[in-house]
């Protein structure tokens, strides 16, 4: 029923543009010779950037390996290696030779990805060690009280039985971490820490069953438990991301109706159908493959990939995409792409490849991981060497080497990043956006370019009649009883417009709607007319989205319809450019309503027929570039581009894929929160940054008075404690900041 001006390649849509630089795929020559298979692997236990490079080293090394890539968000490493009998196995067992638990990813493992048994799991072990070291320091004051000799004890011995239960369950994570890095010749920042508390415990427990007058159970029991409250807070920064490109996925059609040379039709899988067949695709349905239009009329839902909402009118000879939606008529369609050639698929892994990319960001805290493990051990086993050989008691070298391994455990550092993120989701939430990734945060605050789409994300996405003052009342009347009769976008926006202006609409007779042309009735012996241009008889071409009225032979009247504006959207767009940040437009419709929308939000950058490839190549140039971009879009045909962009937003309103591509969700309807994002992102890094050096500046305090024998492992553990509960309330402050 709409008018639209032509996009660039094949027929005239913008689908047919090919999506460039997508990851090597089956059928691609190796070195050797050999094509290339991409192998994705699932890595359940990886939590940190040094995960990330020995992941990656480990598969470098295998011969045959073209590139690998890990996703720390979902916990997986996708492999390009050549596909040869044995190289699945290869792969498995050089990760697990190293310490790292790999296995095959298949579809539970993709469905587990939308579970959250870890964050459970790490709750329980939170309650346990909690509450555990609530009742062990109840029993302790009975000997900092002055217990003595049996009373004394007989609290330790109670501590014990309380400790070590409760440590075996709640450190379980740090135990199992460090023992594959230590199978695998490798040290992470779990190796450190579970030495500390099998030290604590174990000087605990040789204190007590010697009477010594100090035990250190609950501080074995408040390491374990600030630790896992360091590492359940970073699970939840990643807890709710998901896979966008599993949601592009999701718009697949499993079944196909064929239909056979004799007009027989059978529903069959879609690995049955091959290239040429005919396929019916009824109303509501969407179409199965890539195909080109052989019967039939309808109007097609393009919104996957123009991100237009605009129905557009398909006949004989158009070009379909897998996945879009047929809305008003049945139709048969040609096959002329099937599986992993349709672009949906191609659409899906861009999204992919851009997920993995962003993967490989980590914060600070996790690229100080690799040189802390190795500097921590180094000072334990320092002073448990120069008090054992110096002076000669081996039990106080222990005590000592304990002290400083307690003291040194990065709770603080492991709380920086975490507690800060948390603050801000919570600030971010009550404003109305809500925070997927927590590395986004630090990525946000260098921004220094903002990109939006236009349908949906600048515009409401609902389609107002321009000027309807220039009708006639006879004309308006008309086209509103034509419109009554039809669920057209088109037709609902001209009976807003006729409401509002108090027009009734006309009576007519026999009004028939044709699905992909129009709606037509009779006034007594004259036929009315209200749809596309070549239907009614119109002459001259139209630069925006265009009805038409016809009476008869009588000529065309064009009914011109454009989106509508956010109330909100120029002010923020004059808000980001006082804050120093570049703003353009990259939208997927036609030139004109682009370039108007653009003049009236403010913004000079503006680019129009941008297909979903096309997008994501802006983001990398602008990227090549220097800029870190702030991609906010709703369209599936957004996806790609919001998953490649350096931080993305998206509307609560979105589609799916795009939700889970971007970093963060609008949760209101109203895009002048992304302005308060910005902002609150700059404090927050600020916030991190401050909580680094109180961090480290409490290490370089604490280390030299432990190392040097005046710090108890007791007092170790609540220093420890003490500098967690700092950064967290400098953290806290985020919260408050106006």
């Amino acid at each position: 029923m709409s008018d639209t001006a032509a996009f660039p390649g094949t027929g005239g849509c913008p689908a047919c543009v090919a999506v460039q630089d997508l990851p090597p795929r089956q059928g691609v020559e190796g070195q050797t010779g050999a094509p290339l298979r991409r192998f994705e692997i699932s890595l359940p236990t990886i939590h940190c950037a040094a995960c990330i490079s020995g992941v990656e080293q480990i598969l470098d090394s295998v011969p045959g390996v073209a590139a690998a890539r890990v996703n720390l968000t979902l916990k997986r490493v996708s492999v390009t290696a050549e596909d040869v009998p044995g190289m699945d196995d290869q792969l498995l067992g050089s990760l697990n030779g190293r310490g790292f638990e790999a296995r095959p990813l298949d579809s539970a493992a993709l469905e587990a990805t939308r579970t959250d048994a870890e964050g459970r799991k790490l709750l329980a072990r939170i309650g346990v060690s909690g509450f555990a070291a609530m009742n062990v320091m109840l029993l302790s004051i009975a000997v900092w009280s002055g217990a003595s000799d049996t009373t004394r004890d007989l609290m330790h011995w109670i501590s014990a039985a309380i400790a070590l239960p409760a440590v075996a369950f709640s450190a379980q994570p740090f135990f199992a971490n460090a023992l594959r890095a230590l199978r695998g010749r490798r040290l992470d920042m779990d190796v450190p820490i579970s030495t500390a508390i099998f030290l604590a415990l174990g000087v605990s427990l040789w204190e007590t069953m010697h009477s010594g007058r100090h035990a250190f159970f609950d501080a074995a029991l408040m390491l374990t438990f600030f630790l896992l409250v360091g590492r359940y807070l970073a699970h939840l920064t990643r807890a709710s991301a998901r896979s966008a490109a599993a949601e592009v996925a999701a718009l697949e059609v499993r079944m196909a109706e064929r239909v056979a040379p004799d007009g027989r039709r059978e529903t069959v899988p879609l690995d049955a159908l091959r290239e040429g067949d005919i396929l019916a695709v009824p109303v509501g349905a969407r179409i199965p493959t890539d195909g080109v239009v052989t019967e039939g009329r309808s109007e097609i839902d393009p919104s996957m990939l123009t991100g237009e909402t605009m129905p557009e009118a398909v006949g004989p000879g158009s070009l379909l995409h897998a996945g879009m939606m047929n809305l008003s008529g049945p139709l048969q369609l040609r096959i002329e792409a099937l599986g992993e050639e349709t672009l949906l698929k191609q659409i899906a892994r861009l999204v992919e490849a851009a997920e993995q990319s962003r993967g490989r960001y980590a914060n600070l805290a996790s690229r100080a991981s690799q040189y802390y493990s190795h500097t921590v051990n180094l000072l334990a086993l320092s002073a448990l060497l120069f008090w054992g050989l110096v002076g000669g008691d081996w039990r106080l070298a222990i005590n000592i080497a304990a002290a400083v391994l307690i003291i040194t455990c990065p709770c603080a550092l492991g709380l920086a990043v975490p507690a800060v993120l948390t603050a801000a989701s919570g600030r971010l939430f009550r404003q109305g956006v809500l925070l997927k990734d927590g590395d986004a945060f630090e990525r946000l605050a260098q921004v220094d370019t903002v990109v939006f789409d236009k349908t949906g994300t600048l515009t409401t996405g609902t389609p107002t009649l321009i000027d309807p003052a220039r009708l006639s009342r006879d004309d308006f009347a008309l086209a509103a009883a034509l419109a009554r009769e039809s669920a057209h976008p088109l037709s609902r926006a001209i009976m807003r417009a006729a409401e509002a202006a108090g027009i009734s609409p006309a009576s007519l007779e026999s009004i028939t709607e044709h699905p992909g042309l129009g709606t037509e009735g009779w006034l007594g012996s004259r036929r009315v007319r209200l749809g596309r241009a070549e239907w009614t008889g119109a002459a001259g071409e139209v630069e925006r989205t265009t009805a038409w009225l016809t009476i008869d032979n009588r000529k065309a009247v064009a009914l011109a319809f454009e989106d509508t504006l956010r109330p909100e959207a120029r002010e923020t767009v004059t808000r980001l450019k006082d804050a120093g940040l570049s703003v353009a437009l990259l939208s997927g419709d036609a030139e004109v309503p682009v370039r108007e929308m653009a003049e009236r939000a403010g913004i000079a950058d503006w680019t129009a027929h941008a297909t979903p490839a096309g997008k994501v190549a802006a983001l990398q140039d602008l990227a090549a570039r220097g800029h870190k971009v702030l991609m906010v879009g709703d369209g599936l045909n957004d996806a790609a581009a919001l998953a490649a962009a350096h931080v993305s937003m998206s509307p609560a309103s979105a589609v799916d894929a795009s939700r889970s591509a971007a970093d963060l969700i609008l949760l209101g309807n109203r895009i002048d929160t992304c302005v308060d994002s910005l902002r609150l992102a700059r404090v927050a890094r600020r916030r991190i940054i401050e909580n680094f050096v109180l961090a480290f500046a409490y290490n370089f305090v604490t280390v030299p008075i432990a190392f040097a024998g005046y710090v108890t492992p007791l007092i170790a553990a609540i220093a420890m404690s003490a500098s967690s509960i700092i950064v967290s309330l400098n953290a806290m402050r985020l919260g408050r900041q106006k």
